[in-house]
């Protein structure tokens, strides 16, 4: 991903508003100590960096509770393990429905974090390939 001959985007939807509307998170990650599953943000851990866009801000009625929410396009310059899961969670904004990061959600039965775009140069041709996939439904379904 260092030399943009692989570029994956992802679409998630996150807790809350963000005050700033797009930029980069640059934190380092780790993996959380005693965990062989979990990451942490740490100075010891790999730099990572997820550039982000706030694509749209809305809020869900449910239970006669608002939930405001955001669906975020990201873009990753490295590519850890739970990289957006951790760098959202950290800054107070954890994706909707991540149960290992944050808590369940009765809005989503996962955690609401789609790739929708790779692209990358072909070896041979040396062509852009790039292809996408649709939102699923039920992160479709929360934005309606």
């Amino acid at each position: 991903m260092h030399e943009n001959i692989f570029q994956k985007e992802y679409l998630c939807i996150v807790k809350g508003t963000l005050d700033k509307k797009s930029g980069i998170i640059d934190l380092p990650i780790a993996r959380k100590p005693g965990s062989i599953i979990e990451r942490c943000i740490d100075t010891s851990g790999q730099p990572s960096r997820t550039i982000y866009e706030v694509v749209k801000e809305f809020q869900i009625n449910f239970q006669n509770d608002i939930h405001p929410l955001s669906l975020i396009k990201c873009k990753l310059e490295t590519g850890r393990t739970h990289q957006i899961r951790v760098h959202f969670s950290h800054i107070g904004h954890p994706l909707l429905g991540d149960t290992l990061y944050s808590n369940p959600s009765d809005l989503i039965s996962r955690q609401a974090l789609h790739s929708y775009m790779v692209s990358f140069i072909h070896p041979v041709t040396k062509k852009e390939q790039c292809f996408t996939c649709p939102l699923p439904n039920d992160m479709k379904k929360l934005l309606t």
